[in-house]
């Protein structure tokens, strides 16, 4: 205890042992499913053998140890793991959408978190932070937001491609569609009553919920015949033993591992384009921001100037996160808004940190478990995530249409285009442009400017060869 006492300097915070223990529980508990959900989403670009528990070790250490580090180097109770919307960003927009081979999406990301931590270390962030309009920043969250909450839907076969239309309402009485209906209901139930790991407990429910659904409708048999008594394949995959839940034998997680982890193409990374680059760096940067900031301010870390102190060392601990993620072959690691949960219970030190890292490290054993994870649960959970994202909007005044119009573009085309990068480049364009025309030009930073001239280069990659 007074190791414990010395190192993180528990009374000087008013806080005990327990209490961050208790702390470091709660804010596992609220983003414990970033384990299941992100190898879910990843996996439909890295097509390795094994790429599912490969990217679930991976997104399992990524977490742990910068959590731990976090925690070790700045005291602060903040949480780390791979980010909801970059890893959307990664796998379907950077690979599946322009065709880049995940090895150079690696590193991309590895090169985004390098830049993200000269960023810090030389203080241009907080300039970069005041340069960018809050407008454009709360767009993109709320962008990523919906276009998280589409590919939720589409997963969970609630909505689906249409020749005529382009996108339909999906066959809702197939059962697995039907499940996934089931779980966004009972995850929606859990939010609504703040049960602390409200998207957790929402997966693991609807996961057991898929022991009796068929994988497919029975021809012929009404909704009862979905259930036990024929013989086709339930949902969820039937445990035959305890090693459907638990493997003490963690040794095949890091072969798995092995078909992934240092696996970077830097020559193909450089061939993305400034555009996939800066998209990576801005969003972790002011995703990250705007965390541990609003963080701080509940758990009363705020000067009088609203600065966190040692900001500059948080900074470079995400960004040494989104690194170490990127060379274990994950997508970009960024604290997590979780870390609040934990914080409301009394989490006021490193030490929670601490506990959520162990815990993610614990969570080795359990893996088998989120192999049997089906889409139909996973799936509502990136629904709710999109909904919590969207919450961003309320900030943006759509009074001023000099505001309104770049951040609805930036929203719209990020789901239209299915491309995050594509949201932000039209609204880096279309702010300059709408507030010059309105006389309000002084309201736009140089650097807006220069953005711009870059987001145009992303719609049109040959004007530079014809300028």
């Amino acid at each position: 205890m007074g190791f414990l006492e010395k190192f993180f300097k528990l009374k000087e915070h008013g806080t005990k042992p327990r209490t961050e223990v208790i702390a470091g529980i709660t804010t596992f508990m609220t983003m414990a499913y970033i384990i299941f959900v992100n190898p879910d989403i990843l996996s439909n670009a890295i097509d390795t053998p094994n790429a599912f528990a490969a990217i679930m070790t991976a997104t399992i250490l990524s977490a742990a140890f910068t959590t731990i580090i976090m925690g070790l180097v700045t005291n602060y109770p903040f949480a780390l793991a791979s980010g909801m919307g970059l890893n959307a960003f990664f796998a379907f927009a950077i690979v599946l959408g322009s065709g880049a081979p995940w090895q150079a999406a690696l590193g991309g990301t590895v090169i985004s978190g390098t830049v993200f931590f000269i960023l810090a270390v030389t203080g241009i962030i907080d300039w970069m932070d005041r340069a960018i309009p809050g407008s454009l920043k709360k767009a993109v969250a709320a962008g990523i937001g919906l276009f998280i909450a589409l590919i939720g839907l589409i997963n969970a076969g609630i909505v689906t491609g249409d020749p005529a239309t382009t996108v339909a309402l999906g066959n809702l009485v197939s059962p697995p569609v039907f499940l996934a209906v089931i779980g966004l209901v009972i995850t929606a139930i859990l939010m609504a009553a703040k049960v602390r790991g409200s998207i957790l407990l929402g997966i693991l429910i609807t996961t057991v919920l898929g022991w009796f659904f068929r994988a497919e409708a029975v021809e012929g048999a009404s909704m009862i015949g979905w259930f036990f008594g024929t013989d086709v394949a339930t949902v969820t995959a039937i445990p035959t033993g305890i090693k459907s839940f638990v493997d003490l034998n963690i040794g095949n997680n890091f072969v798995a591992l092995k078909e992934i982890a240092f696996h970077l193409d830097f020559a193909g990374a450089l061939k993305l384009g400034f555009t996939t680059i800066f998209t990576l760096v801005f969003v972790d940067l002011f995703d990250t921001m705007g965390t541990v900031l609003g963080t701080g301010a509940r758990a009363g870390f705020l000067d009088k100037e609203g600065r966190l102190p040692k900001i500059k060392e948080v900074m470079m601990v995400d960004a040494f996160g989104t690194v170490f993620g990127a060379l274990m072959g994950t997508s970009t690691v960024t604290t997590y808004v979780e870390s609040t949960a934990g914080v409301s219970e009394g989490g006021r030190t490193g030490m929670t940190a601490v506990v959520v890292g162990i815990l993610f490290l614990l969570a080795l054993f359990f893996t088998p478990l989120a192999l049997m994870i089906p889409s139909a649960a996973t799936a509502p959970a990136l629904i709710i995530v999109g909904v919590l994202m969207m919450g961003a909007v309320t900030g943006i005044n759509f009074d001023d249409f000099t505001e309104a119009l770049p951040a609805f573009l930036t929203i719209a085309f990020m789901p239209f285009t299915y491309s995050i990068a594509s949201g932000i480049a039209i609204g880096f364009i279309s702010f300059p442009i709408v507030k010059l025309v309105s006389g309000k030009g002084k309201e736009v930073n140089w650097f807006i400017y220069v953005l711009a001239a870059i987001s145009l280069v992303h719609f049109f990659p040959g004007l530079v060869s014809w300028l």
